[in-house]
């Protein structure tokens, strides 16, 4: 396992940066900067990284590339084919982006999302990302999400089929797949599942946890590592049984303090 965080953390420059990450002992690092940033800042913040000794897990685009609108999704497909030859140039494990939604939020659930011309249009998007750039040095991945495509790893592995393309793998959230009290109780054995199933594709994790609320209806809420049910060092374990130097992301938390007790936190339960 490598560790890494989705923040930035407050710096100055490409340096302090790059230094930040490393004297957290941390291995890999979302890159900050995008297809749209000066290039010369960019070539600093790989140059940084490098010198460093942290590997780039992810340049991430977060666009719906599945818009209704026309111009959004015209305008999100462009986006990610950008994101996808940068993080070919840096030699990123991957270049990730959720399917889409069809609806107003960009990332929301709704019903169109579940339907069979969605499912098609996501494999004809990814297809168009993947052949406009052609990668070599990285792979274009869907992060696993909650209500939308793909809600399993049996629907990844379908959707893997179907893309049909050698530069198409998998980027695991395993917590955003924790959409039943089953999978919450059982996630162990789930985890076992999504590894036998995809462990050989995975380039990249997030990392964070799930508890389960006491109330009605059924509530499962997203918590920083320590804070919910998931056993993360399970969860390492199996990720380290495909690539010993797996990915792990920790995100969405909301200051550096966060993302510095969450590392220390994880270190102390996995041993890293």
């Amino acid at each position: 396992m490598r560790l890494g965080i989705s923040s930035p953390l407050t710096h100055a420059d490409p340096a302090e940066w790059a230094r930040r990450h490393k004297n957290l002992g941390l291995e890999v690092i979302n890159f900050p900067l995008n297809c749209e940033s000066d290039p010369a800042l960019i070539d600093a913040y790989a140059k940084e990284a490098a010198a460093n000794g942290l590997a780039i897990a992810e340049v991430d685009v977060w666009k719906n590339a599945m818009a209704v609108d026309q111009e959004e999704r015209e305008k999100a497909l462009r986006f990610a084919i950008g994101q996808l030859e940068l993080a070919d140039r840096l030699g990123a494990a991957c270049c990730v982006n959720i399917l889409g939604s069809k609806g107003p939020r960009w990332d929301g659930a709704y019903k169109e999302n579940f339907s069979r011309e969605t499912w098609k249009q996501g494999i004809a998007m990814i297809r168009e990302v993947i052949d406009a750039v052609r990668p070599s040095n990285t792979y274009f991945t869907i992060e696993s999400m909650p209500w939308m495509y793909p809600t399993g790893p049996d629907e990844y592995l379908q959707l893997l089929e179907e893309v049909d393309r050698d530069r198409f793998a998998v980027h695991l959230d395993l917590f955003n797949w924790i959409t039943s009290p089953q999978r919450f109780f059982y996630n162990e054995e789930f985890a076992d599942e999504c590894f036998e199933k995809l462990g050989r594709y995975v380039k990249s994790c997030h990392l964070k946890n799930v508890r389960l609320e006491e109330d009605y209806t059924l509530q499962l809420k997203e918590t920083d590592p320590e804070g919910g049910g998931v056993s993360i060092p399970h969860l390492v374990r199996r990720a380290e049984s495909y690539d010993s130097a797996m990915p792990f992301i920790i995100e969405h938390l909301d200051s550096d303090k966060a993302y510095l007790d969450s590392i220390a936190y994880v270190k102390s339960i996995t041993g890293n």
